[in-house]
């Protein structure tokens, strides 16, 4: 008598219907209004398509927005991961506080963030008043005994401090509010918990007895770091870069305050299909939407793919 075989238990219906909700529900969310973007941008022809997408306006809020969130995304991946690496590693007062720290731009308005980071950052604020300082006096003022009292003397004896009013022009301009820098700390800001968060549950997945393995072969810290931990969590953090940096290209609302908005500067692609909205320019809008989508499809397909392929040549390798 054949064996019967016993069909594999599951909580969910079966592949059909499960698949054909899951595609259902894709499609009615994402698929269709993208399509429908698409539709819409080329609706009018591919003269006012390409005139809307190609104007130096245009292309200046593209280099704006994609160069900003890019160098915003390198910074969290880096940071990011000293702070994973101190949350998952090490007990310590407070930790529990800075854990929670972490998920504050999930939390805010960006709005809020927006208002909040110009109050810091314009020339009136906590960190750009000594900005402002800086531009309006020489280099030298940093070994100033007016201004920094006594510390004076602490301060003149510091070879970097030294090295930086020679090194320095005098004539060095910081400006962070209301200008491409403000808007990569508006970027670096939100995207931040995406990289940590990614992070976390593959650092807390990495065995120590990996490192201490590594180490009783004869490896270095730097060794064993490179060849042992960067490999494992490259996936998990090119991952978080991939998150942080397509969370960065279509933020708005935390960088339109502390850009200054000014055209062919410190205009964003966003805030530019927005005032393209209100000026009814509805072609030229989802021109611009489209070539934005366009172009973070191709990244973010291009940084799957590494992903992928660290991934797969770990497992070659382990």
């Amino acid at each position: 008598m054949p064996r019967r075989k016993f069909k594999q238990f599951s909580i969910l219906p079966g592949f059909g219907l499960t698949l054909g909700y899951t595609t259902f529900y894709l499609s009615l969310l994402v698929l269709i209004p993208l399509a429908g973007l698409f539709l819409r941008a080329g609706r009018d022809g591919w003269e006012p398509f390409w005139k809307a997408v190609t104007d130096p306006r245009v292309i200046a809020s593209y280099k704006l927005s994609f160069g900003a969130s890019a160098i915003g995304a390198l910074i969290n991946a880096f940071f990011g991961f000293i702070v994973a690496w101190t949350l998952v590693r090490y007990n310590f007062w407070g930790k529990r506080l800075l854990d929670a720290c972490v998920d504050l731009p999930f939390a805010l308005p960006t709005a809020v963030s927006g208002i909040a980071l110009t109050a810091i950052y314009a020339p009136t604020g906590w960190v750009g008043s000594y900005l402002n300082l800086w531009n309006k006096s020489d280099t030298r003022l940093w070994l100033d005994k007016d201004v920094w009292g006594p510390a004076y003397q602490w301060l003149l004896a510091a070879p970097v401090l030294n090295w930086l009013t020679v090194a320095l022009p005098s004539d060095l301009i910081i400006k962070a509010a209301f200008s491409p820098l403000g808007v990569t700390i508006a970027l670096t800001f939100i995207g931040l918990p995406f990289v940590v968060r990614t992070l976390q549950p593959a650092l807390q997945d990495l065995d120590v007895e990996i490192e201490e393995a590594a180490a009783s072969l004869g490896a270095t810290r730097v060794q064993t770091f490179f060849r042992v931990i960067v490999p494992t969590l490259l996936p998990a953090l090119l991952t978080g870069f991939a998150l942080a940096f397509a969370r960065a290209v279509g933020e708005y609302g935390s960088v339109v305050f502390i850009s200054g908005n000014m055209p062919m500067k410190t205009e964003i692609a966003p805030l530019l299909i927005i005032t393209k909205l209100e000026q009814y320019d509805y072609t030229g809008a989802t021109a611009i939407a489209a070539v934005m989508l366009a172009a973070s499809f191709v990244l973010l397909l291009i940084i799957n793919l590494l992903q992928w392929w660290s991934s797969h040549r770990y497992r070659e390798i382990a």
